[in-house]
């Protein structure tokens, strides 16, 4: 962790010399909460359930791996689920923009390619999401809504709200930004719905866990391996995510002896960014392979990771969106 970062886990005296612009972002978001509750701001709802999926947290809590667990519940359930998302990353000139699962991630954000790729559902991203939300609509057969994160964004009307955090690092040193990585005060965990933990679960919080998968070729889509086939092996790790650290202590509580290579969150691979002028096999997380497949070669693998919640989750979820449209 570089930079700023480093100061959001322990108090530092930059940490102390940030906190007036830190209370003074926590005055803002709070107000600005308060003026869409009250009224004075307008939330524009749509004619379907939405549940939103976020943090309150800068950097990576497993966020992604919930909504497409998410997805494959309502799916289950009979519903028609969509997403929508604000295609961070993506250099796209005009928003809404759909998204499939052959969308450039240069265009439309590379979780957002990822989402398309695994869930199999309509999607569509933009800054702008109640716009991203017609659109949807517009173009598919959606009967619900799931944000991939907008917690923030209280412009969408929501039907029910999922916090995910990290287990681990859970909020840092506690402060807002710029002196923690707090986007809203702790306290606004008490008005969500539900509140999943990843990794170790406080108290009124739900457990996830992100169980890896077998590893898949990024040159043969076909060609998978169990991750327990590296064990034992010296591999490259490579990880542009939100807190790599996580993905490589995976690797290494699976026996792996990884060089460890981590990147920015969303950082624009290129082909000199995974080649290290060996023949080690090269890992990589889901996200940061929807961005190297162009000019992955054969030792090229990624991992993908399903998250398993508390079995009370379900049915928890589900009473909520009968309540709202019930």
């Amino acid at each position: 962790m570089k930079g700023i970062e480093s100061h959001w886990y322990r108090t530092s005296p930059l940490t102390l010399l940030l906190l007036p612009l830190s209370w003074l972002f926590c005055v803002v978001a709070l107000g600005r909460r308060w003026a869409y509750r009250a009224g004075v701001l307008k939330t524009q709802c749509l004619p379907v359930p939405v549940i939103v999926v976020g943090n309150i947290s800068v950097g990576g809590t497993g966020k992604t791996p919930m909504v497409a667990w998410l997805v494959a519940l309502l799916r289950k359930e009979g519903y028609r689920p969509g997403i929508i998302s604000r295609g961070y990353g993506g250099g796209a000139k005009h928003w809404p923009q759909q998204v499939r699962a052959d969308s450039d991630p240069s265009m439309v954000g590379d979780e957002a390619v990822l989402l398309a790729r695994r869930c199999h559902c309509p999607m569509a991203v933009g800054p702008d999401r109640p716009a991203a939300a017609r659109a949807l609509l517009e173009h598919a057969d959606c009967d619900i809504i799931i944000s991939d994160d907008g917690l923030q964004h209280y412009r969408l009307g929501r039907d029910v709200e999922i916090a995910v955090v990290d287990g681990v690092r859970r909020f840092g040193n506690g402060h807002c930004l710029p002196a923690g990585p707090l986007r809203e005060p702790v306290r606004r965990l008490r008005s969500m719905d539900v509140v999943i933990a990843n990794g170790t679960a406080g108290p009124r919080e739900y457990a996830m866990k992100l169980q890896p998968a077998s590893l898949h070729n990024l040159q043969q889509a076909e060609k998978t391996r169990p991750l327990a086939q590296f064990s034992g092996q010296r591999v490259h790790a490579v990880a542009g995510i939100g807190n790599p650290r996580r993905f490589f202590e995976l690797l290494a509580s699976h026996g792996l002896d990884a060089i460890e290579h981590p990147f920015p969150d969303h950082h624009p691979f290129r082909a000199e960014d995974i080649d290290f002028g060996d023949e080690l096999p090269v890992l990589m997380t889901e996200k940061d392979a929807v961005k190297c497949q162009a000019f992955a070669a054969a030792h090229h693998w990624y991992l993908p990771v399903d998250a398993q919640l508390d079995e009370r989750v379900p049915q928890i979820l589900l009473r909520l969106i009968g309540k709202t449209h019930g």
